[in-house]
């Protein structure tokens, strides 16, 4: 991500000028993002240019699982009876328009994944709920899978991921 900083969303950073092109991820950015920090119900990660103080793209981490049965028998007859497996949820991820096509949104979502990699809570997976078909494609491009009964709902396992992406674990 040459020439982009990601960092932890905090009140020096300028929002006001983000704009993605969807309204409803503007917004939280804008308005939602920094309380559902503060209320640890989603942490919020910025790209900024550098030498920048303005958002250029922004995804957020939260807590979440996965269902067992809603994963296909040849992963779960490899996991342990547990109703429920942990997962890391990408809620949102966005890129300002000004700097689409410059691969930010597959660096910020390499960015999350590496932090859920390096975390000491496990993971079995990341999760993405993506807003439409184009989104799921970029996510697909990545190596998400959907889940069979929510189309636009995708998921990486985390042993897949470390290996397709090569991140280190111990970083």
């Amino acid at each position: 991500m040459t020439g982009f900083v990601v960092d932890a969303l905090s009140g020096d950073h300028d929002r006001a000028g983000f704009s993605c092109g969807v309204d409803a991820l503007d917004k939280y950015l804008q308005s939602q993002a920094g309380q559902d920090a503060r209320r640890r119900i989603a942490n919020c990660f910025v790209a900024l240019a550098a030498g920048s103080k303005a958002v250029a793209g922004y995804y957020t981490l939260s807590a979440t699982s996965i269902a067992t049965p809603d994963l296909p028998e040849t992963i779960t007859r490899r996991l342990p009876r547990y109703p429920l497996v942990p997962a890391v949820l990408i809620g949102r991820l966005a890129v300002d328009q000004r700097y689409g096509g410059r691969g930010l949104g597959a660096a910020l979502l390499f960015d999350a994944i590496r932090r859920c990699a390096a975390a000491d809570a496990a993971v079995f997976a990341v999760v993405v709920d993506a807003k439409d078909e184009r989104s799921v494609r970029f996510y697909e491009h990545h190596g998400f899978i959907r889940f069979g009964s929510r189309p636009l709902s995708l998921y990486l396992p985390m042993a897949t991921a470390i290996a397709l992406l090569g991140v280190d674990r111990s970083s």
